[in-house]
């Protein structure tokens, strides 16, 4: 029909008409030949029950055309030779099956994954990039330096992927995929830095407090010494303890300092006591014996009289530790005891011992050869020697 339709088109204008319904016609022949589509038949009249019903129940025409049919997409397709061999439909099936996990895989190119390929390296690049910049950190750092430091990094990195990166929807993958991993870069370095803080901060703390142990049990009592003790541990530590851990062991460190120096306050005023009654009486056997000065043995006496029986005739142990007196006494010891000069607990053994070879050397030597120089009142030893006066 459309090729009487097109026989019978009016000649209006000329050749030109004429060339273009013959190219049509044409066309439409090399269509016709190459043309496999054809139509099917209504199987049968009941359209819910088709897929119960076998062959000889559909309508015979159906059933032709669809041999038909089967025939000619058999004469069309090529078999599937896969390593030589052609496959069956069951076969072909399980080899689309892996092809498609392939595809998911990634095994196979795709768009996809060979832009997924290409940012890779870029990948490893940046992430190098900022495990470089990490491992130059002198850790333990505060965590808002480490913090700051992170951010800075992060932005360098950032910046290197968008001037390198290939491709706009996957390069947000690529994004996503950076920062995960920088995040677990980060973590560690997170821990890391909590952990050689808690290092350093118990290292000072436990040396802060064999300090204070030690300071406890001072051969000379001396309070000056002790708080110049107190001070240098908490500012060391103030000063070199850094990273998260420094607040719970500060936290620590003051409770230990204020136990230690409660104890020490509680113990100095008796030691101190104790210890200026037995002066007392080395200066007692000093000036007496030793010496041979009175007025040394005197004094002696005096302060030993006065630590042991005017003070507890008169005075509570309270009382006495808050009595003006008692404030110059202790004041004066610490002058003597402890000063930025003389330490006179660390050199007490090595002073006492000097002193004792020069009084030994002075016994010995010096009233032998210059006899007593004295101006104020010796024992007098020449009671029964040969220049005493003979009586009646």
């Amino acid at each position: 029909m459309v090729h009487e339709a097109l026989l019978h088109v009016p000649n209006s204008d000329g050749n030109k008409n004429i060339d273009m319904v013959n190219q049509i016609r044409d066309s439409l022949a090399i269509m016709g030949d190459n043309s496999t589509a054809f139509s099917l038949p209504q199987p049968h009249l009941q359209r819910t029950k088709l897929c119960d019903m076998k062959d000889g129940e559909l309508d015979p025409m159906y059933v032709k055309k669809k041999e038909q049919l089967k025939q000619l997409v058999a004469s069309i397709i090529r078999p599937k030779i896969v390593q030589g061999r052609p496959l069956n439909g069951k076969e072909f099936v399980s080899f689309l099956e892996q092809i498609l996990e392939a595809l998911n895989k990634g095994e196979i190119p795709s768009t996809g994954s060979l832009v997924e390929v290409f940012n890779k390296g870029i990948l490893e690049r940046c992430l190098k990039l900022y495990n470089e910049r990490m491992a130059k950190l002198s850790l333990p750092l505060i965590e808002q330096s480490l913090q700051e430091y992170h951010e800075r990094s992060m932005e360098e990195v950032m910046k290197l992927f968008e001037e390198q990166h290939f491709g706009r929807h996957h390069a947000k993958k690529s994004v996503e995929q950076l920062e995960e991993e920088i995040e677990k870069v980060h973590k560690n370095v997170i821990m890391t830095n909590e952990y050689r803080s808690s290092k350093l901060c118990e290292a000072l703390y436990t040396r802060c407090e064999d300090k204070m142990d030690q300071l406890q049990v001072l051969r000379l009592p001396s309070m000056a010494k002790f708080n110049a003790g107190f001070l240098q541990c908490n500012q060391s530590f103030e000063q070199e303890c850094v990273g998260p851990a420094k607040t719970n062991y500060g936290h620590r460190m003051m409770k230990m300092l204020g136990k230690s120096r409660s104890l020490f306050i509680k113990e100095y005023n008796h030691r101190l006591f104790n210890w200026l009654v037995a002066f007392s009486l080395v200066m007692v056997v000093v000036g007496r014996f030793i010496i041979k000065f009175i007025l040394i043995e005197i004094g002696a006496w005096v302060l030993f009289i006065f630590l042991e029986t005017y003070t507890r005739m008169f005075w509570s142990a309270e009382s006495l530790y808050y009595n003006p007196v008692w404030h110059v006494i202790v004041a004066t010891w610490e002058t003597l005891v402890y000063s930025p000069v003389l330490d006179l607990d660390r050199w007490a053994i090595p002073a006492g011992v000097i002193v004792a070879l020069f009084v030994l050397y002075w016994r010995c030597n010096g009233r032998r050869k210059h006899g007593s120089s004295w101006l104020l009142p010796l024992y007098n030893n020449n009671k029964g020697g040969p220049n005493r006066p003979r009586s009646d």
